[in-house]
């Protein structure tokens, strides 16, 4: 079995941006304002090397459908909507939270920030999961890209 190697890079960036979350998290609880600050921001450029590869995947080779059986097709379907509705607060809440430090406002980062981390390490776990199902545990489906769904062949 083979793996794509986008979807593994793009796996690797998700999960790493949510390990360097967690050291940010224990770097600020030890009062490490200058270390969080750039774990954080580490953190944000790992989940945006995640988000302009998936991007790209997406528009020019395509998403790849549930390859599994058909009676999983439904739940994989769920677990994904959910996963996406993760993913989107997540990333909403992780620029607010980032700018939100950036500037100062600390009363406003000290309260979205925890929520923020807690949305993310979900997050990066159901991308986990995704990814597992899609190209570990089964093999994936048809692969279409934007480009070809929107000006055919």
């Amino acid at each position: 079995m083979s793996v794509p190697i986008l979807p593994t890079i793009s796996t690797f960036f998700i999960v790493l941006s949510a390990i360097l979350v967690a050291i940010g998290w224990v770097l600020i609880l030890k009062r490490k304002v200058d270390a969080h600050k750039k774990t954080m921001l580490a953190a944000g450029v790992s989940a945006l090397l995640f988000f302009i590869i998936y991007v790209s995947r997406t528009v020019f080779i395509g998403n790849t459908s549930f390859g599994g059986p058909d009676h999983l097709k439904i739940y994989y379907t769920i677990f994904l909507v959910f996963h996406i509705m993760l993913a989107t607060t997540g990333a909403v809440f992780g620029i607010i939270s980032i700018y939100t430090g950036l500037k100062g406002r600390l009363p406003r980062h000290r309260k979205i920030g925890p929520v923020t981390s807690i949305i993310w390490f979900f997050t990066a776990i159901t991308g986990v999961a995704v990814y597992l199902l899609l190209y570990i545990l089964y093999e994936g489906g048809d692969t279409t890209s934007m480009i070809k769904a929107i000006f055919g062949n």
